[in-house]
């Protein structure tokens, strides 16, 4: 990579790290960008991944007020996510790419929708669950979103803002801080596959990090003092602009 090309890597890691820690889908920023610079697809979005998961830390700690008393849940949800992650990966490595993205599309709109009509829809829900832990129905949710994260991860935040929004009586912003969690788990696990298994560009993956590190951290101080309003409209926004990207790509 030629020095410019490696800069424009790093400020894309910038916003999309900072994309992530507000809502998710910083991948549609940063994996057309390796593409540009240069990387084979599968060989950008492997090293994209491992490139994000120190910005997905810088994310979960900036939301770690909002993570208080959500432990019980979030060791309940990460095997789910996990393994999900290690399924995906290992599709990602066999799998023709067009076996699993022709769902992606459909998957980020039915998200921005289930974010959209949260209120209404998680009120529907709640007369229905008892209990504000989501049952099942939100461990499948967890490994569901898993396997499409191991695999592309692009929209993964905003599939899991839209499920837990739904399936947990809980704020906006709380549930913002665990899908954090979850995504450093869905990346961390596949990432440690990937470098055994997979051809990973490293000098990508550094200059990813280094980018993603900071716009986590920064994205965390804006996002999680935007209202449950805002941050729902930043949600979809940001869903149909991936929607677009994906229409087009």
């Amino acid at each position: 990579m030629t020095p410019w090309e490696m800069a424009a890597v790093v400020a894309a890691g910038v916003a999309g790290g900072a994309i992530n820690s507000v809502v998710g889908s910083g991948s549609l920023i940063t994996f057309p960008t390796l593409l540009a610079v240069g990387l084979p697809p599968i060989t950008a979005n492997v090293s994209n991944n491992i490139g994000l998961v120190p910005g997905g830390l810088a994310g979960v700690m900036g939301y770690r007020a909002e993570l208080t008393g959500q432990r019980a849940r979030l060791l309940r949800l990460a095997p789910a996510s996990v393994v999900g992650s290690l399924a995906g990966a290992v599709a990602l490595l066999t799998l023709p790419e067009r076996t699993f993205t022709a769902i992606v599309t459909v998957l980020v709109a039915v998200s921005c929708a289930m974010v959209l009509f949260q209120p209404k829809l998680g009120a529907l829900f709640a007369a229905r669950r008892g209990q504000g832990n989501g049952g099942p129905w939100l461990w499948l949710g967890a490994f569901a979103a898993g396997v499409y994260g191991g695999y592309f991860g692009a929209g993964q935040g905003i599939l899991l803002i839209g499920l837990l929004s739904i399936l947990l009586a809980d704020g906006l912003q709380r549930i913002n801080a665990a899908k954090n969690v979850l995504i450093v788990l869905v990346n961390g696990a596949a990432a440690v596959l990937y470098a055994i298994v997979a051809h990973v560009d490293w000098v990508a993956v550094l200059l990813v990090a280094a980018g993603s590190m900071a716009g986590g951290f920064a994205g965390a101080r804006v996002g999680r003092r935007l209202p449950a309003p805002v941050l729902r409209g930043v949600v979809v926004c940001i869903g149909v602009v991936a929607i677009a990207k994906l229409l087009t790509s």
